[in-house]
């Protein structure tokens, strides 16, 4: 059903409602009496509404009946909520660690190939020996 067909229901279960309404001042009283044994009488019959009946089932340990794993104010829950959290800064930082390290390794490998090379390290910073050594790459 659509949203139109719907209001325009209600709208003529409205109306119904109000010529009923209107119409029953005129009726004489044993029909209004009838009506309102017949209406006794149908909601004497109306089936009773069944219990509905909700299963919910929860994390219990064995043993242990009183200890649940749901819900935000258990140890268990409040645990569940920060292990991710804790998880995932120790692996960041783990990751920040290897990379320094990668990094002071690196450093480490280029100092070891200055000082076994056969120049001395003031070659290094002298301005013109850099203008030579690009020379010679070309």
């Amino acid at each position: 059903m659509n949203y139109s067909k719907e209001a325009k229901d209600l709208e003529f279960a409205y109306k119904v409602r109000r010529a009923l309404n209107e119409s029953a001042e005129s009726l004489p009283a044993p029909t209004l009496d009838r009506l309102a044994q017949a209406r006794k009488l149908a909601l004497s019959r109306k089936k009773q509404e069944a219990p509905v009946a909700v299963k919910v089932f929860k994390g219990v340990l064995a043993g242990n009946s009183g200890f649940s794993f749901q819900g935000p104010g258990s140890w268990m829950g409040k645990l569940g909520l920060v292990l991710p959290l804790l998880v995932l800064v120790v692996g960041l930082l783990g990751i920040y660690e290897y990379e320094q390290q990668q990094n002071i390794n690196e450093l480490a490998d280029i100092d070891t190939a200055v000082l076994v090379d056969e120049l001395p390290p003031a070659a290094y910073v002298d301005t013109g020996f850099s203008a030579y050594l690009n020379k010679t790459e070309e």
